[in-house]
């Protein structure tokens, strides 16, 4: 028994709810994973960010194997112990990261080579030498070691970027070995390119995962462009097994990806808006910044059931922010994931009903209607 499953439990459209069962918990779809870059979630208690309704984190191989260091990790017990959160983590192959903040990064069929961001040490990352790390991690689901491109790239680059990567996934299908309670996905690439979408799509398949994602979006190209490939994607995976889209988003970018087949995503979004005074409810996107809120002594959300709308007002929430005080940032990330928690958990009450289609509409005319009055 692999001690890992993922049960799809109703769909409504192309949405779909269910559970991905794994040792250390089930992780209810379509789930938003949290960012913990380098083992926590900026500004938060892992027990905190458990309170937001999150299920999963996830952790960054390229952060992690920099510093602290993988081995060290698995000295002190694992990722899980090491950072104080018992429930499951996927940790990304660390592919993205050495694209977008290695220097001098050098990349062949074997892998690529790069210096740190750090401290400029010299390493290697390889489909091998990643799936070795996210086992010293320790994480419940790791991921292929694949390439990303820059986008926009020709077509041919992109061709030839998605052939290494499925090279890649097959040699970390092989490297992961068999591993008892934990997963594998494999990514799909291809770009805003259909048939190399599905290309990818079948070679993955051939080698076989325990879940799949979705790769290459997310990455300047819009969100038209990126909805365009999701109207077709996910339907090119197995309808059993997982599907992940990395790097997203925004609220309505989420909304528009479950709907179109999509069980998980992850993004920085939540954390790092909290941290520059950007707040996510229900009525769109609101400044703390601002001067409106100054004497305001209404909560950022009423509907919310955070500490922050529960205990504070938007002028307090206004000071912080502007005297720079550290609660600032502790409190509005905490409110903007709970808020995307919040998303997570109506989508997966709606799918379950079959009325994911008004669910949606209110979202979108909530958002639309704008923050309250200033006073």
């Amino acid at each position: 028994m692999s001690q890992t499953s993922f049960a799809l439990h109703a769909t409504d459209g192309a949405a779909r709810c269910g559970v991905i069962s794994t040792p250390r918990g089930e992780i209810r779809t379509p789930a938003f994973m949290p960012v913990g870059t380098a083992a926590t979630v900026k500004a938060m208690l892992p027990e905190s960010v458990r309170e937001t309704g999150a299920d999963i984190l996830l952790g960054n191989t390229y952060h992690l194997m920099l510093r602290p260091g993988a081995e060290r990790v698995a000295r002190l017990g694992g990722l899980h112990a090491f950072m104080n959160w018992e429930r499951p983590i996927l940790t990304d192959s660390g592919g993205f990261q050495v694209m977008s903040l290695a220097s001098l990064r050098k990349l062949t069929e074997e892998g690529v080579t790069f210096r740190s961001h750090v401290d400029g040490s010299k390493h290697m990352l390889s489909p091998e030498s990643s799936m070795e790390i996210q086992r010293l991690l320790g994480s419940d689901i790791v991921m292929c070691f694949d390439e990303c491109p820059a986008l926009p790239a020709d077509r041919a680059r992109i061709a030839e970027s998605m052939r290494l990567s499925m090279r890649w996934a097959a040699r970390s299908r092989e490297a992961f070995g068999d591993r008892p309670g934990h997963m594998l996905f494999g990514i799909q690439q291809g770009g805003l390119e259909i048939d190399l979408r599905q290309e990818s799509a079948e070679a993955l398949r051939g080698i076989g995962f325990d879940g799949y994602a979705v790769g290459g979006l997310a990455v300047g190209e819009g969100q038209e462009a990126m909805f365009d490939v999701l109207d077709h994607a996910p339907a090119m995976l197995p309808e059993d097994k997982p599907r992940y889209l990395m790097g997203v988003g925004k609220p309505d970018d989420i909304v528009g990806a479950v709907k179109r087949g999509i069980d998980m995503m992850d993004c920085v979004l939540p954390t790092r808006s909290g941290r520059t005074g950007q707040v996510f409810t229900r009525r769109g996107v609101v400044n703390i910044k601002n001067a409106r809120h100054a004497d305001d002594p209404r909560p950022l959300d009423e509907d919310c059931a955070c500490p922050a709308c529960r205990n504070y007002s938007r002028a307090y929430l206004h000071h912080v922010f502007r005297s720079q005080e550290m609660i600032s940032g502790m409190l509005l990330s905490w409110h903007n994931l709970r808020y995307f928690q919040d998303i997570m958990a109506g989508m997966r009450e709606a799918i379950a009903q079959g009325r994911f289609a008004a669910w949606e509409a209110a979202f979108h005319a909530g958002r639309a209607e704008g923050d309250i009055a200033p006073l």
